[in-house]
């Protein structure tokens, strides 16, 4: 009975050390498959938290660069006016203890995502006008007297430094008829308005008599950017103000606030009747994330005009008033992250992919190399369950800790981001990892063949189920891009599609290359079989023997390098966008104007000696110019026709010839001129009369037209010969100057303190305006090396899967006298088939790819800021160095490859290979 036992538990116990047994018989595979999930598990983990930390970023950097005047959610009320409130309950409203009891009532209804910055919020009482000071020691610019706010702010001596006098205080309990109130003003204030400390100022009150205000201090801010300070930006700067802000000429005149004590906010029912209260609430910029934008947007909407203004109401007052320009904010930036959504999509599918074929690839070396291991079990009755399960556990033994590692290794390296998306994405490559080896050992042994048969690409017919599988992945695929070319980018399940085309692309070139591979192959065996030496066509012939599943390869191949030149594609044009831009808010390489009207004397001789500068052009723009008529002010640009036309042909800003601006003989009189559009349109190809600065008048005729000019950055403008005109129209303003070397240092002392200078490499620095636009460009310069690497990966497990294959068959080439030199031939040729088909695959699906896309796709988000109008779309196109570079650094390593196996071989020797018994 025992004996019926132990061998029964013997067997069930059995798996473990088998599991051990194997490892320890191939550690080398074992930490190998190890660091491949380890470090693929990292980037995976990472990926997701380096994107959002870019997307909280750029966030805050959003809120944090808008003036707070826009950024904060102002609630405001005005003081009650009934005839059934008494003055002194009025009064008891507008005390401190009031105000701030109301502001806590109101923190109290808040709820996140929208969390306030109570560093940086304010509350208080303010006028709601703003009242006129005629003291006549105050400046008056055009007559007329200043006007002052009277602030009640609480927190003054928390968020001001003293630098005159001290702080107001309140003496006693002030009241509506209190008849004079100490004051703090700003530092910026005191200085315009020649207030110091000690000044009082007469403000007249409701009653036809006047409030007298102290000036007891004169304060700075501690920190002048914070919303304390510029959520109202009178309290901190006074503005110099027209009475008619939309005249230019009406009458000017200042603009302060004067800042009294919390306490003393009853005396300002003494200056008018309804004096407002106010709680600003500034968002901390610390809480905002991505992942909370929506109820972001929700709650910063219903506090505006929502539920969570009335719930305010009942908590404070029912007059509540709520108003904010953050919902903006939030929504410009939504619109910038919903624009690179889609880059980033594409970068973590081409990558991801890659990513999943190469572990695949892993998978399918390592059951390869255990062929005749797991051949044999089967064939003495190991079951398909058992056999997966065993090497699923030998998998996950290594897999699991190798995954968790990588997922720690990301933690800890790119802090303050959710583990989630991370540990998710760590998991899907770990599940990954432990699947390959079993599911492609059950897919290679679900029968039982002895002897193996050989798979040769060029021998082996496709099977009608792998015909049924390949046409339904290329129905699909199809169908995809086809949705893609009709849909665009115009709803989310574009967006879905557009990052996964390179990779159906790249489905649909792998399958049907590897259909017409052994075409070419087949064809070239027998002419190549009778040319002198026997390298090439045994390359050839080895070429034909090579597996036939080699769709994994290739697949890995095309999708990199279809990544990797859309991904060069994507840079180059976010690149091309920004100097082009740049270009045209320069004109040129850099940019030197006169600040007070003509540039000085010998400066164009002095820049044109700075280092780096090739040429310096001098031109003259006057903004003020008029046609005869009078009608419209044009910038009229006079500039020396070859110089000029040199320059815009460098350019490429409205490239013209110098003899067009060169005046005709029959019509001496006339100076032709290159025109804009608009121009063109208003005023014809007929003559017209011109007033210049000087009074004198010149006749000009428009000759041709340009859609742009270097020396005028907006959109209307005349380019004239400026020897036809007046002696002070002609003297130069501005000199655009040709060098990408230039030294702005320089050419900053050579120009001196008359003259502004602006490089075009200044002004595309400028442009990566958020964190999320930079932070695209590196996760996509990391997803296109993260690509490459895997796709150098690949095609390594390629060729090692060959490898000992390759080798005996050179030991035995060797013994029937082929040198060395020929053996290294005979492998490199034997890898060229497959590389360069890849190579040509991979240019053809990246510029397919790319030509997909294109259509529906705007670079323009990542590539300018908001603030800059950019003047067209950058859409995507086609870079040849992009195309090119990756597809033969593929051949090149491919070479290299080869070429370090045949002197790995010649250098192990031949005994080794040819040892008796050995049936490869």
């Amino acid at each position: 009975m025992s004996d019926v036992v132990i061998p029964f538990r013997r067997g069930e116990r059995a798996t473990a050390p088998w599991v051990r047994t194997r490892l320890r018989s191939a550690p080398g595979a074992a930490l190998a498959l190890a660091l491949l999930v380890a470090v693929t598990a990292c980037l995976a983990a990472a990926f997701p938290r380096a994107l959002e930390r870019y997307e909280d970023a750029g966030l805050r950097r959003s809120v944090e660069r808008t003036p707070a005047s826009q950024s904060v959610v102002q609630l405001s009320a005005p003081a009650p006016l009934t005839v059934e409130m008494p003055q002194d309950q009025r009064e008891e409203l507008l005390r401190p203890a009031t105000v701030k009891h109301d502001y806590e009532s109101i923190l109290g209804t808040l709820r996140r995502p929208f969390v306030p910055d109570l560093g940086q919020s304010s509350y208080g009482v303010t006028t709601s006008v703003n009242h006129e000071v005629s003291d006549p020691w105050l400046p008056r610019p055009s007559g007329q007297p200043a006007r002052f706010a009277l602030v009640a702010q609480a927190g003054l001596a928390d968020h001001a430094r003293l630098r005159e006098g001290r702080l107001p205080r309140a003496s006693g309990t002030l009241t509506a008829t209190t008849p004079e109130v100490e004051a703090a003003v700003s530092a910026d204030t005191a200085k315009s308005l020649h207030i110091r400390a000690g000044s009082v100022l007469h403000v007249p009150d409701a009653s036809q008599g006047t409030l007298t205000v102290r000036v007891t201090g004169i304060v700075a801010p501690r920190d002048r950017d914070g919303a304390y300070w510029t959520a109202e930006p009178l309290l901190r700067t006074p503005a110099l103000t027209r009475v008619v802000p939309a005249d230019p000429d009406s009458p000017r005149y200042w603009l302060g606030a004067l800042l009294l004590a919390p306490e003393a906010a009853p005396v300002l029912l003494r200056v008018e009747e309804l004096p407002k209260r106010y709680w600003r609430l500034a968002p901390a910029p610390h809480t905002l994330h991505l992942r909370d934008l929506g109820e972001l947007e929700s709650a910063v909407a219903s506090l505006e005009s929502g539920p969570s203004l009335q719930q305010v109401r009942e908590a404070a007052d029912l007059l509540m008033e709520s108003s904010t320009d953050l919902d903006d904010v939030l929504a410009s930036y939504s619109r910038l992250r919903s624009g690179l959504s889609t880059l980033i999509s594409i970068a973590a599918f081409g990558s991801g992919a890659v990513a999943v074929v190469v572990l695949a690839m892993a998978g399918g070396l390592a059951a390869d190399r255990r062929r005749t291991e797991l051949a044999l079990l089967r064939a003495r009755g190991a079951s398909l369950p058992g056999l997966a399960a065993r090497l699923l556990a030998e998998t996950t033994v290594v897999a699991v800790p190798a995954g968790a590692l990588g997922l720690a290794v990301a933690v800890w390296a790119l802090p303050g981001a959710r583990t989630l998306p991370a540990a998710l994405a760590a998991l899907a490559v770990t599940v990954v990892a432990c699947a390959a080896l079993p599911l492609r050992a059950v897919a290679a042994h679900r029968h039982i063949r002895i002897p193996a048969l050989r798979h040769d690409v060029t021998s082996v017919r496709p099977s009608r189920r792998r015909t049924v599988a390949e046409l339904t992945l290329v129905t699909v695929a199809v169908g995809a891009v086809v949705t893609l070319r009709r849909q665009g980018t115009s709803g989310g399940s574009g967006d879905q599609l557009i990052a996964a085309a390179p990779v159906l692309v790249g489905m649909i070139a792998a399958l049907l290359l590897v259909r017409l591979y052994p075409l070419p192959l087949r064809a070239s065996v027998g002419p190549a079989g009778r040319l002198r030496g026997v390298v090439g066509h045994l390359s050839l012939a080895r070429a034909g023997r090579s597996s036939a599943s080699a769709v994994l390869p290739l697949l890995a191949l095309l999708t990199a390098l279809t990544t990797a030149s859309f991904g060069g594609s994507v840079l180059a044009g976010i690149g091309e966008s920004r100097d082009h831009a740049a270009l045209l808010a320069v004109g040129a390489d850099a940019r030197l104007d006169s600040t007070v009207g003509t540039l000085p004397a010998g400066l164009t001789d002095r820049v044109r000696r700075v280092s780096g500068v090739r040429e310096a052009t001098a031109v003259s723009v006057a903004h003020e110019k008029r046609p005869g008529d009078g009608r419209q002010a044009m910038p009229v640009v006079g500039v020396d026709p070859g110089g000029y036309a040199e320059l815009t042909r460098r350019t490429g800003l409205g490239a013209f010839f110098g003899d067009v601006l060169k005046k005709d003989r029959e019509d001496g009189a006339v100076l032709p001129a290159v025109a804009s559009p608009g121009m063109a349109d208003a005023h014809g190809s007929a003559p017209f009369p011109l007033t210049t600065e000087d009074g004198s008048s010149v006749t000009v005729r428009i000759v041709l037209v340009r859609d742009t000019t270097p020396a005028v950055t907006g959109a209307d403008f005349l380019v004239v010969d400026r020897a036809g005109l007046g002696a002070a129209a002609a003297n130069p303003t501005t000199l655009l100057v040709t060098g990408p070397e230039a030294d702005g240092r320089a050419l900053r002392e050579a120009a001196g303190d008359t003259v502004s200078v602006r490089l075009r490499a200044d002004e595309r620095a400028r442009y990566v305006d958020s964190p999320l636009q930079s932070g695209v460009e590196h996760l996509y310069m990391a997803a296109v090396a993260a690509g490459a690497g895997y796709a150098v990966l690949a095609l390594l497990l390629s060729l090692l899967r060959a490898a000992p294959e390759r080798i005996a068959l050179l030991a035995r080439l060797r013994t029937m006298g082929l040198t060395r030199r020929q053996g290294r031939r005979m492998l490199v040729l034997e890898s060229l088939p497959q590389a360069v088909l890849a190579a040509a695959g991979g240019i053809l699906t990246g510029w397919v790819a790319i030509r997909l896309l294109s259509p529906g796709m705007d670079l323009t988000a990542v590539a300018l800021p908001a603030s800059v109008a950019a003047p067209e779309q950058t859409p995507l196109h086609a870079d040849a160095w992009s195309l090119m570079v990756p597809a033969l650094s593929v051949v090149a390593v491919t070479v290299g490859i080869a070429g370090v196996q045949a002197w790995w071989a010649v250098r192990r020797g031949a005994v080794r290979e040819l040892r008796a018994g050995d049936t490869r």
